[in-house]
């Protein structure tokens, strides 16, 4: 099984991969600068090197780059626009000097455009981007709070379908149940997968975003909870975390540090789901 953490990359990016070691994980995600922020990133030759030898020799991946949160696809502003397909394209760029497979990214609001011409901005600037051989992006499903998309698993295989880019899709387990899926149980999770492999095909999900949800199903509310101890609870991380189409895809948790349990604590806790 193949399940890590997002991992700091304080002090250097290939610090991450001792960082995702120590937790106990065997694959992982990174920022490659502050999300919060429009910032270019920054890694010498030399980092970059040692991420990818440490990376290959303790077997951790794959790895995904997380976008900048200020990045919005779907805006009809041509200058957010325009900042938002630069920033990816950095992105895009770094994966391929880290030997990163995936680039993630929400594709963002809106903003009183419309759902359609939300998604076709999205799939417009989807497809300006010169994605380096090796280096796939992933569409993330999204809570769907405001003018968000990406809530309703067909907006991802609209932009699938008609972005000329080769993209898959990063399912978030916290955000699919804010979105109004509800994974907290054995059936719940059947008709969710259901749901998007009708929408989107589960041959197209490259990554899952596992966390746990401290908000009820269909409130549009992304706060991550502790696996198995949110409102997905166990019932529903059992089943999912061993449903076939599931089984074989990289789990990455953005799950909090708090009541004394960190990533070693979630990732230990997957692996007894697991099990069980």
């Amino acid at each position: 099984m193949r399940v890590g953490a997002h991992e700091s990359i304080a002090g250097g990016v290939a610090n991450a991969v001792d960082r995702q070691l120590d937790d106990g994980g065997n694959c992982g995600q990174i920022f490659t600068h502050s999300p919060q922020v429009w910032q270019n990133p920054d890694i010498a030759d030399d980092d970059a090197a040692a991420f990818r030898e440490r990376s290959t020799d303790h077997d951790v991946g794959p790895w995904v780059i997380h976008s900048s949160y200020l990045v919005n696809l779907c805006t009809p502003k041509d200058d957010l626009r325009a900042k938002s397909i630069d920033s990816m394209q950095r992105e895009v760029d770094a994966a391929a000097k880290l030997d990163i497979p995936y680039v993630n990214v929400h594709l963002g609001a809106h903003t009183g455009a419309g759902e359609q011409q939300g998604l076709d901005n999205a799939v417009s600037a989807l497809n300006e981007l010169d994605v380096p051989d090796g280096v796939t992006v992933l569409v993330e499903s999204d809570a769907g709070s405001g003018t968000k998309l990406g809530d309703d698993f067909a907006h991802l295989g609209y932009v699938l379908e008609e972005s000329t880019q080769d993209l898959e899709v990063c399912l978030d387990t916290a955000h699919a149940f804010a979105a109004g899926y509800d994974l907290s149980s054995a059936e719940g999770v059947d008709e969710t997968i259901e749901a998007l492999d009708a929408e989107v095909g589960v041959e197209n999900l490259a990554c899952v975003h596992l966390n746990d949800s401290k908000h009820e199903c269909g409130t549009n509310k992304d706060e991550h909870a502790h696996i198995g101890e949110g409102l997905i609870g166990e019932a529903g991380m059992t089943a999912f975390v061993n449903h076939e189409a599931i089984r074989d895809a990289p789990l990455v948790l953005e799950t909090p540090n708090e009541d004394g349990k960190g990533f070693a604590w979630n990732i230990d806790r997957v692996h007894e789901l697991r099990e069980s």
